[in-house]
Order: structure tokens, then sequence, then C-alpha cells
């Protein structure tokens, strides 16, 4: 379980509150079991970058990670009391009740695989799809109008390995993500150094092979991890957790094709210690792109060049072991970033010249802090 964990790396109780005005709510999953397993809810003070708690989900255990449907009235997430075990895991419906966070349970369906880490939602909130990654699979199911969710209608098997021994011996699923246009949905699988691109139906809820271009290969031992789309629909960044480095793609939103244009490292030239990066993110804006460092515990800033080729701005401390995820605003004025072993979450101001980070305050503790999401 241990190394699982390095590897990815009900009750509602109400906290103190006067209010729940009208600041944007952030919820923040704690990736544990028993009491310490749960899905916080946070108001969020857009002046100064602070996180107040409000509510505490905890009908759920190992909530790896979360989405909110388009509409802001549900949230989705990963659900077991074992990951990455022998039986499938599930993912959990949720309907939103109020400005609070407070969350209602709907229901929950199998996941398919093991070790779910990933899912993402489309925009318009009927198809739900997931990546395992222990078991190597992606799969999608569609949501009823009410918000719950129904039986997987799509399931798809990676095969295949790579160079590195321990870490690439068999397909690992890491993320699937969904484009701007709902065309299409991207997979990173780490243990075979491909992007997998499939065809998505959202009406059937239904992922097919893409015909033009099925997949796209990284450099050998590279470890595909996360992805992100940029805002103008046409540029794919993707964050590689062995090599450390971030690979920019073109993106053709007609066929789904992804041709590369460039890799750049996310650490310093004289750094030789052991790390694994985690996460990706761009700003709403398009100009900024910042990825986790695990192990040297750090956040990468790049601008992004007219061109969509990256320059690194600076390495920021993340103020915390092992980031493991980040949320920008929508407004591009902040991140926030969970760190997972080290049991903490940060805030950071964005300088929208530069893109450099500085941290407001000291950052929040709270138990094994695992995904971020934002609730306008």
């Amino acid at each position: 379980m241990r190394l699982l964990l390095s590897l990815i790396l009900g009750a509602v109780f109400v906290m103190p509150s006067n209010s729940y005005a009208d600041d944007p709510v952030v919820f923040i999953s704690a990736f544990a079991a028993g009491e310490k397993g749960a899905i916080h809810a946070f108001q969020f003070d857009s002046k100064n970058g602070t996180l107040k708690p409000q509510q505490r989900t905890t009908d759920v255990q190992y909530p790896f990670f979360l989405v909110i449907s388009p509409d802001g009235r549900f949230l989705y997430s990963i659900d077991t009391e074992k990951f990455g075990g022998e039986e499938n895991e599930f993912v959990a419906a949720y309907t939103i009740k109020d400005r609070s966070g407070r969350l209602e349970r709907l229901n929950h369906q199998s996941a398919n695989g093991t070790a779910s880490c990933y899912l993402d939602i489309d925009s318009t909130g009927k198809t739900v799809v997931l990546a395992n990654y222990s078991t190597g699979s992606v799969a999608a199911l569609p949501v009823s109008k009410d918000g719950a969710l129904k039986p997987a209608t799509s399931f798809v098997q990676h095969n295949g390995s790579s160079v590195n021994p321990k870490r690439q011996k068999a397909p690992y699923a890491h993320s699937i993500v969904i484009s701007p246009d709902n065309r299409f949905a991207l997979a990173a699988d780490l243990g075979i150094d491909k992007v997998l691109v499939y065809r998505l139906d959202v009406a059937a809820s239904k992922l097919y092979v893409n015909d033009a271009q099925p997949s796209v290969s990284v450099e050998p031992g590279s470890g595909p991890r996360h992805l992100t789309f940029h805002p103008n629909g046409k540029s794919v960044y993707l964050i590689n957790e062995l090599k450390n480095t971030v690979t920019y793609f073109n993106y053709e939103p007609q066929s789904g094709k992804l041709t590369t244009q460039q890799t750049i490292s996310t650490l310093p030239a004289d750094f030789d210690g052991v790390t694994h990066t985690a996460d990706v993110k761009i700003t709403p804006d398009g100009n900024f792109l910042y990825g986790t460092n695990r192990g040297h515990d750090s956040i990468a800033c790049y601008r992004i060049g007219d061109d969509g080729r990256l320059k690194l701005i600076k390495i920021e401390p993340s103020l915390g072991k092992g980031p493991q995820n980040l949320l920008i605003t929508p407004d591009s004025q902040w991140v926030i970033c969970a760190n997972m072993p080290g049991n903490s979450v940060a805030v950071f101001k964005i300088d929208s010249d530069t893109g450099e980070l500085t941290a407001t305050g000291e950052p929040i503790s709270m138990p094994m802090p695992s995904c971020i999401r934002w609730l306008e």
C-alpha cells in the first residue's frame, strides 16, 4: 500500500461560520481511510487568498480525485475501502446542497478497475470519464438528470509496457482529459509512454479509438502523468512523472492529432536527487504554466510564448512535502497547492506580469490533501 501511494502520489460535519456569503467554494479531498478520509469545503477569499473551513464530508474513503459538474450542482469522487486492492473501486456522486459546500450522497458506481486516480466530466455534464492506474484502463459513465451515475457504458483496457522495469512493466493509466470542444478524450498512460486519443460520444457515453491518430508516444521512460489543454484549444501540455519534464504538443481540434513541439525539464540543472512530477495547470488567461515536483518539493513556473513554447521563469518551493495537485483560480491570480504527504495546503499569489509566485502566509494543515476543485 505504501509503495502504491508513493507511485500515485458518512456524515457531514459543519465547521463554525457566520455566513457563506458569495465567496467561491474550494473542495479539497483528504486521501485517507476512516475518519481522516473526507472531502473538505472551504470559502476562498479572493482578496487575500485565504481558505476558511466550512464543511467536512466523511462518508467517503480514499477520495483521491474529484470533479464538479459544469453547472456546479454535483460533485464526483473516487471512493474505495482499499486503494489499489484486488476489488474494483467506485465513483461516488454527490449533490452540492448549498454555498457552504454541504454534500449529499446520491449513489456510486464501479470504476471497473483499481487505484482509480483521475476523473473528468464533459461540458454538458452527461458523461464522467475515469482512469484506473493499477489496472491500466479507462472508462466512461453516464450521468442521470438528477446527477446520479449509471454503470459504465464504455471500458478500454490499455496494453503494452516500456523501458523502466520498476515502473513500466504494464500499462498504468494516470489521467484522462476531455477536449474543450467535447469531441475527444486524451489519456496519459505512465506505463506505456503514450497519450492515447479517444473519440468521445457524449450522448452515448462511449469512448472510441481515434482512427486518425490512436496515440502519440513520448521519449521512452518519460512516464506520462497529467495533461492539460491551453485555453486556445490548439495546444496540449503533458507532465512526465519519471523524467521530470513537460512536453508541449500542437493539437488539431478537428482530427484530435497531437504533434510534439518541445520537451523541457521541471528541475534545476544541478539537481541530482530523487523526485517525480505530479500535476500541471495553465492560467485561464493562457500566459503561464505550473508543474509540481514531488521530492524536490517545488512548483516549476513557465511563461507560455506566442508560439506555445515554454520558457522557465523560476522554480518555487511548494512549502510542503510532495506537492500533488494544483488549482489556479479563474481570475488567474492565485495558485492553490495540495502538499499530500506534507499534510498541508499552500496558497500563492501570481504576479500577472512575471508569473512568479508569492506565498500568502503559512500553509493550512489537513490530512493528505490530494485534489482541489473550484465552485464559483
